[in-house]
């Protein structure tokens, strides 16, 4: 919405200045989206003149010029400068606009300083008026009459001295999309007095030769009044300057008085109207809907077909125009039309914005009837537009012709001054929230409140709250702490679940793992791969053929990550995404998980050799990590009864008896051809809810218990079959004195042709650091060897196994 402040002053008696008024508007809701105002770029361009002009001395082409200026303004001393110019007229007494040292020229983005030319010095600029932005013509200077006054502002003299405001009226508000509208909100907001706006009747001198009638259909949905008169003897020429230049300023092009009448209207007081030539008119005026396949040759050139259903005007030979959208090309006016129809009606919001998209017209008619004009508007903007008609165009009016009623817009709701402070928390007197409603133009009756007819959005009790609030300005609103449920510290706030996703989320950033966010469906090939894909899970409305059933596991979103991120160059990658995966569509059939995937290399090319292929011990380690962030118990059991997309060999599950905590290892290499996948790749899934709450609830950490007895390691090797696994011997030693043994690891493997040769076929060996820990007295060797036989003792009854010699 485009308006100039000169226009908004016919309707808003003010004395605020530019800038305050900009303000207010984007603190009313209409936010402003750009102000040109002339007097900050073309303010100091002044009227001068050529006391004399003589040929430059070096230059055949130039002038040397003596210029009289009046810098201070009119009523103050004039200076004389000199100036070089090379425009061709440029002539002893010209009066033509002066730039001096400093201006900006905004055709050309130069600020002015002094300068030589050819050898003379030149100080300031007489412009052109494309220099200035007014036109394009670049000829000459501007040459101005003889008696245009001297040191006058160019643009006082021109009369383009008029700021002009741009705002974005929001969908709800279409009374903003006039200026009287915007004018309105100022007054209510204390800006100004909104002056009256008179509707006098014109007289009807003769009976309309044109008729109208609305398709009884079309009365109670689509056109509800469709009003008009003939103006006979009319004289349509150019419209006046200050007519054409308020149209110019908001970006509309002047076409002739009747069509710019029109267009002021529909800017000024939000009220589209349309000219019809009667000469053009066979018969009466029809407002129906179309039977599809019609044809209509628009104002806009452009040829339309008709859909069923659309509606038109027509008269008794053909269609004339789209009914709120856009007038016809063959009943349009020109500058020989002596009569014309003029019309002005009310047409329904959704069916005008339903043809308007199917026709992909946009015009400034539909986009004021889409949105809601004013129904009991409609008879006064007719009268008003036929005054202005008369005083500009000449002729006579004819009596009115119409057809419907004026659709009944009165509603009421319950005003009370209490629910500001409820709804808003601002402290208004009630006589000020009164006050406020009656200047929007609401009616005040006891407890009762009707919105006005140009109001549409206001459909509630909280609404009226809402125009309180707005027009006093939410920027008083104070903010204020709300008060504690309970004194003292508040209690925390975060499900234990919650806790430990938070926990896992920055373990899983810690460890180098970029998160992914995926989205929570799949397509079914991928999902039966994964152990999911039925029918309990399957999406009645998918978004795309990709996305029809809900994910099992995380893993085929960040397999499809990878694969993506594969094929653009990037081979190694670590990626990780907590979120919810899904059994079935009950409640309870969803689980939480984390899950993380290494592919590619562990590290990056260097001298020392560190870079390796990643493996499952890789994804083991993340995977304790991560547990142990969300509070698992140091000790676990590590099974192979892992799901058909882990390698059978290379991967485990962790968990405490049957409740299981975590699966790790390779992914398959079925699954990673079928994902589109280059290995290695290891992945971990963790099952966040699995693992069991601690027994002892604190706000805090337990105390570091450290021991002040100096720790015993001995090493122990171990033969045993091929087929036996280091778990097992790790399991069997760390159980032969819980109290006492802190740690055991594995530290060595010997194994292959040359251990069977050593050893025996099928044989391999393990080795074993085990770590004493005393807690109460330091250990003898009689101790560490009783702990040591234990070992041993433990080691064979559960392998096999027999001390290496």
């Amino acid at each position: 919405m485009k308006f100039t402040l000169s226009w908004l002053k016919d309707h808003l008696e003010t004395e605020a200045p530019l800038d305050e008024i900009v303000t207010a508007l984007t603190d009313l809701g209409h936010e402003v989206e750009g102000v040109e105002d002339p007097v900050k770029v073309l303010g100091a361009f002044r009227i001068c003149r050529v006391i004399e002009a003589q040929p430059h001395p070096n230059a055949d082409r130039l002038r040397l010029c003596r210029v009289e200026t009046w810098p201070n303004g009119p009523d103050a001393p004039s200076e004389e400068v000199q100036v070089v110019c090379g425009a061709p007229n440029a002539r002893t007494g010209l009066v033509g606009v002066f730039a001096p040292v400093g201006t900006h020229v905004p055709g050309t983005g130069v600020d002015l300083k002094p300068g030589v030319i050819r050898g003379v010095e030149s100080n300031g600029m007489l412009c052109s008026e494309r220099e200035l932005m007014l036109s394009d013509d670049h000829d000459g200077i501007i040459d101005l009459p003889e008696d245009a006054p001297m040191g006058m502002r160019f643009i006082d003299y021109k009369g383009v001295n008029d700021p002009t405001i741009e705002v974005k009226i929001t969908p709800n508000r279409p009374d903003g999309l006039g200026v009287r509208g915007l004018a309105r909100d100022l007054a209510a907001r204390g800006l100004g007095r909104l002056k009256p706006l008179p509707v006098e009747p014109v007289p009807g001198l003769f009976p309309s030769p044109v008729s109208v009638t609305i398709e009884a259909a079309l009365k109670e949905k689509g056109c509800p009044l469709f009003a008009g008169r003939t103006i006979r003897g009319v004289k349509n020429g150019p419209s006046p300057d200050w007519l054409q230049t308020r149209l110019r300023s908001v970006g509309l092009r002047p076409i002739s008085a009747l069509v710019d009448i029109t267009n002021y209207f529909t800017i000024g007081l939000n009220r589209p109207l349309h000219v019809f030539d009667v000469a053009k008119i066979t018969g009466g005026l029809r407002i129906h809907a179309a039977e599809g396949g019609e044809e209509l040759l628009a104002l806009d050139g452009k040829t339309y077909k008709l859909r069923p259903g659309q509606m038109l005007i027509s008269d008794d030979a053909q269609p004339e125009s789209l009914a709120g959208i856009m007038g016809g090309e063959l009943s349009g006016c020109t500058e020989e039309t002596t009569d014309v129809f003029l019309e002005s009606a009310y047409w329904d919001p959704i069916t005008i914005a339903a043809t308007g998209r199917a026709l992909k017209i946009v015009s400034d008619a539909r986009y004021r009837f889409e949105r809601g004009v004013d129904p009991a508007f409609t008879l006064p903007g007719l009268e008003l537009a036929t005054r202005m008609i008369l005083d500009l165009c000449g002729g006579e009016a004819s009596e009115v012709v119409m057809d419907g009623a004026v659709p009944d817009t009165s509603r009421a709701y319950r005003f009370d001054p209490k629910r500001v402070v409820s709804l808003v928390g601002m402290e208004i007197p009630e006589a000020e929230q009164r006050a406020t409603l009656e200047a929007l133009g609401f009616t005040l009756e006891g407890e009762m409140a009707a919105p006005p007819s140009w109001r549409p959005d206001v459909q509630g009790e909280a609404d009226l709250v809402e125009e309180i609030a707005r027009v006093a300005s939410l920027t008083k609103l104070q903010g204020k702490p709300l008060p504690r449920a309970q004194a003292g510290v508040p209690k925390p706030i975060l499900t234990p679940l919650q806790v430990r996703e938070q926990a896992a989320r920055r373990t899983l950033a810690a460890l180098g793992y970029n998160e992914c966010v995926t989205y929570s469906f799949i397509d079914e090939a991928a999902a039966k791969l994964f152990g999911g894909g039925s029918e309990a899970v399957r999406v009645e409305n998918p978004i795309s053929s990709e996305m029809t059933h809900l994910r099992p596991d995380l893993l085929p979103g960040l397999l499809r990550a990878a694969a993506r991120n594969q094929a653009r160059g990037f081979a190694d990658m670590a990626l990780c995404e907590i979120g919810p995966v899904f059994a079935g569509g009950e409640p309870g059939e969803q689980q939480l998980q984390a899950t993380g995937l290494l592919v590619g290399a562990s590290a990056p090319r260097d001298p020392f050799g560190s870079r390796r292929p990643v493996d499952v011990y890789d994804a083991k380690a993340d995977a304790e990590a991560v547990l142990a962030a969300v509070g698992a118990p140091a000790k676990m059991q590590i099974s192979r009864k892992v799901p058909g997309w882990w390698h059978p060999g290379r991967s485990g599950a962790v968990g405490l008896g049957p409740n299981l905590l975590a699966t790790f290892g390779e992914v398959h290499p079925k699954i990673l051809r079928e994902m589109d996948v280059k290995g290695p790749a290891v992945a971990f899934t963790i099952l966040v809810a699995n693992v069991p709450l601690p027994k002892v609830k604190t706000p805090t950490r337990p105390a570091l218990k450290l021991s002040d007895l100096q720790a015993v390691e001995r090493d122990f090797a171990f033969v045993v079959d091929d087929s036996v696994e280091a778990l097992t011997l790790v399991n069997a030693a760390q159980g032969a004195d819980k109290a006492l043994i802190e740690s055991v690891r594995v530290f060595d493997q010997f194994s292959g042709d040359k251990a069977e040769a050593q050893m025996g076929a099928g044989k391999k060996s393990l080795a074993l650091t085990v770590r004493l820990q005393p807690t109460d007295r330091t250990l003898t060797d009689k101790d560490i060897e009783a702990v040591s036989a234990k070992i041993v003792e433990k080691v064979a009854k559960a392998t096999g196994a027999t001390l290496r010699g």
